[in-house]
C-alpha cells in the first residue's frame, strides 16, 4: 500500500481562512449585506461602531477588507468618509449600490397599535417620517444603528418597541415584519465603496477611478482640469471639494471618473499629476453602474 502524504500547502490551501470584513455598525446592517453580496457568505465580520475606528483597524492590518458608505441618493455624500480614505492611506479596490429598503421591526404577535417606541439611526427615522404621520403616539427614538435597534429589541424582548432595520436584521434578531419598505422615497439607493490597505490594482482591466488632488486658489484653476479630462475621453460621475482646516482657502477635491480606454486613462492621469498638488489615486476599479 502506498501511502500519499498531503502537502502542508495543499492542507493550507483547503482549510483556507475565511476573510475579515470591516463594517460599521454590526451584523444584519446594510453594510453587512453589501458585504454578503460583494464576498459572499463564507466570511467573518468585524463590527465596528464609527468608520474611523473601522479604518484605523484596516490600515493596521487587523481586517482584511471594509465596506463604506459613500453617498446616498437623497442625502448626498458622506463627506467625512472622504477624508477617512485619504488620511489612512486606504485603496477603494470596488462598489457596490444597494437599494435601501426600510423595514419596521418587532417581536412577534405584535402589531403596529402595540407599538409605543420606534428606535433606529436618525437617517433611517427621517427617510421614514411620512410613514409615522399615520401613527403620531408612536416616539420616534435616534439610536447608533439600524441593527443595533433591532437587536437590543430580541435580546432584551422589548414588548411595544419596534425598530427600522433591514430584513437581513428580522432573520438574524427573529423578528416580526410589522411593515414593508416604510421610507418616503421608494428609490433610496447607497452608493458604498470596497476598501482594502493595498493601493495596487491586480485587475488587468478596470474602468473607473477615484482621484484626489489638490488646486491654488485662482480663477480657472478646476476649469483647466475638467477641460483636461474632457479633452481625455473622461466621464465625470462625482466630484467633491473638502476645505483644508490646516489652510485657510484651500481645497482638496475628491473625483470619480469612468473612461473606456485605460490608455485615455493613464494619459489624463499623467497630466493630472503634472498640474494638480498632492495628487494620488484612491482606487481603480470596476464601474459597477452602467448609466
Amino acid at each position: 500500500m502506498i501511502l500519499i502524504k498531503p502537502s502542508l500547502e495543499l492542507f493550507g490551501t483547503f482549510f483556507m481562512s475565511k476573510k475579515n470584513i470591516g463594517i460599521q455598525g454590526i451584523k444584519g446592517s446594510y453594510h453587512h449585506i453589501v458585504a454578503n453580496e460583494y464576498y459572499g457568505n463564507k466570511i467573518d465580520i468585524d463590527e465596528f461602531l464609527t468608520f474611523e475606528m473601522m479604518s484605523s483597524q484596516l490600515a493596521e492590518g487587523k481586517s482584511d477588507a471594509s465596506i463604506m458608505a459613500i453617498e446616498n441618493s437623497i442625502a448626498g455624500s458622506i463627506i467625512p468618509n472622504y477624508a477617512l480614505i485619504d488620511e489612512y492611506n486606504l485603496s477603494i479596490v470596488g462598489e457596490c449600490y444597494l437599494k435601501i429598503s426600510h423595514n419596521l421591526l418587532a417581536l412577534e404577535n405584535q402589531s403596529i397599535d402595540d407599538i409605543k417606541e420606534v428606535h433606529s439611526h436618525p437617517m433611517a427615522l427621517l427617510q421614514c417620517r411620512d410613514f409615522f404621520k399615520k401613527y403620531p403616539k408612536i416616539k420616534l427614538v435616534e439610536a447608533t444603528d439600524t441593527a443595533l435597534s433591532a437587536k437590543e429589541i430580541y435580546t432584551n424582548n422589548v414588548k411595544g418597541r419596534a425598530a427600522i432595520a433591514s430584513i437581513l436584521a428580522s432573520d438574524l434578531y427573529s423578528l416580526d415584519i410589522l411593515a414593508k419598505n416604510i421610507q418616503t422615497i421608494k428609490n433610496n439607493e447607497t452608493r458604498f465603496v470596497i476598501l482594502e490597505r493595498s493601493t495596487v490594482n491586480s485587475k488587468s482591466k478596470f474602468n473607473k477611478a477615484s482621484i484626489k488632488f489638490e488646486l491654488d486658489h485662482k480663477r480657472g484653476s478646476l476649469a483647466t482640469i475638467l477641460n483636461v479630462m474632457s479633452d481625455c475621453k473622461m466621464n465625470l460621475t462625482k466630484i467633491q471639494s473638502i476645505p483644508k482646516i490646516e489652510t485657510p482657502w484651500r481645497y482638496s477635491f475628491f473625483v470619480d471618473i469612468t473612461f473606456g480606454s485605460v490608455d485615455d486613462y493613464f494619459k489624463v492621469k499623467s497630466i493630472i499629476e503634472i498640474m494638480a498638488k498632492d495628487f494620488k489615486v484612491l482606487g481603480e476599479y470596476n464601474n459597477s453602474k452602467n448609466d
